[in-house]
């Protein structure tokens, strides 16, 4: 029994994720003439407004034929749209070959996501690639599918499909997720963001990359991901604890780094040099049943980093283990 409490870590495992069942043909949603919008609700007509009082233009609105929700087709000034403020940063050559195309083809066909911003104008949560091209064509609008719903725009990880996301984008859009409901005055439980959150270990790796934008989260991601879970604690406590194991985790790669270092200086070269350390120390790997919380296995790996023999390395044992290279985000 003793045992048993001492191995809790606060945090409950989450439920495996549930894929959509196929859906007997033609037996979902709206159909064509149902999508009509004779008026707007409430909702959407606030957005009607947002949208006009920046100069914008609405030129169509219907219902979502599958989720039925009313949505807004509008042209909105560019200065008005801007970028969540929790996702990725852009990246320059995306942006640059992007322009290059819209310019070539001379027509914008992907409207953007556009929801209402807090104070005034809109943000987009899947967009921010294609605002940047058109500023950098010196575009004065963007076509925009309007939501009304505001908490769309928690969705980007799910939304975002201009370019795919590696671990470190991932993780920092996690955070900074994180951070706007806080400042928002979230106090639900962390389980209930699952859906935006994705996996609860990119939080615990958002809060290292925030630190350290080379933190090599790929070699600790399989230990973190199976030992991490989301809470039922309040968003803010949850936060607590993973800021405990962040920072568990930040000191665990000064000591891999360390070793890495000797091993460097003996003529061992890799790109997997620190993916080696991480699984030769990992203690999961001998683990049978149910693994212990992460913070005994981070400081079960933190010792055995201390202890590392690099003599008794030799590079064939490296070039078997393959893995993500050290660099690898």
């Amino acid at each position: 029994m003793a045992a048993a409490a001492k191995r809790k870590s606060g945090l409950k495992r989450a439920p495996a994720k549930k894929r959509a069942k196929k859906a007997v043909a033609h037996s979902r949603g709206l159909t064509p003439a149902d999508a009509r919008l004779e008026s707007l609700p409430a909702e959407a007509a606030e957005a009607r407004e947002r949208v006009e009082a920046v100069g914008g233009e609405v030129v169509g609105s219907y219902r979502d034929p599958l989720g039925k929700q009313p949505l807004l087709i509008a042209v909105l000034p560019l200065d008005a749209v801007e970028r969540t403020p929790f996702q990725r940063d852009v990246s320059d050559m995306h942006h640059k070959r992007l322009a290059d195309v819209i310019d070539k083809t001379g027509i914008f066909l992907d409207p953007i996501i556009a929801i209402t911003a807090p104070d005034t104008g809109f943000w987009t949560p899947n967009g921010g690639h294609r605002l940047a091209a058109l500023k950098r064509l010196g575009a004065r609008s963007v076509t925009a599918l309007v939501v009304p719903k505001r908490d769309v725009a928690w969705q980007i990880l799910a939304l975002n499909t201009e370019k795919a996301h590696n671990l470190k984008e991932r993780s920092l859009e996690v955070i900074r997720i994180v951070r706007g409901l806080l400042e928002e005055g979230e106090a639900r439980p962390e389980a209930s963001f699952a859906f935006y959150l994705e996996e609860a270990s990119l939080v615990t790796l958002g809060l290292c990359y925030e630190e350290n934008p080379r933190f090599s989260g790929g070699a600790y991601n399989p230990v973190v991901r199976r030992l991490s879970s989301f809470s039922d604690e309040p968003l803010s406590r949850a936060l607590r604890l993973r800021e405990k194991h962040a920072a568990m985790l930040k000191d665990l790669d000064v000591r891999v780094a360390e070793v890495v270092t000797k091993l460097k200086a003996r003529g061992l070269a890799s790109p997997y040099l620190k993916t080696f350390v991480v699984a030769r120390i990992n203690p999961l790997r001998w683990v049978q049943g149910d693994p212990p919380p992460l913070e005994e296995v981070l400081k079960t790996m933190r010792e055995r980093a201390a202890k590392f023999n690099v003599e008794k390395i030799k590079q064939q044992d490296i070039v078997a283990t393959g893995g993500v290279p050290d660099d690898a985000d």
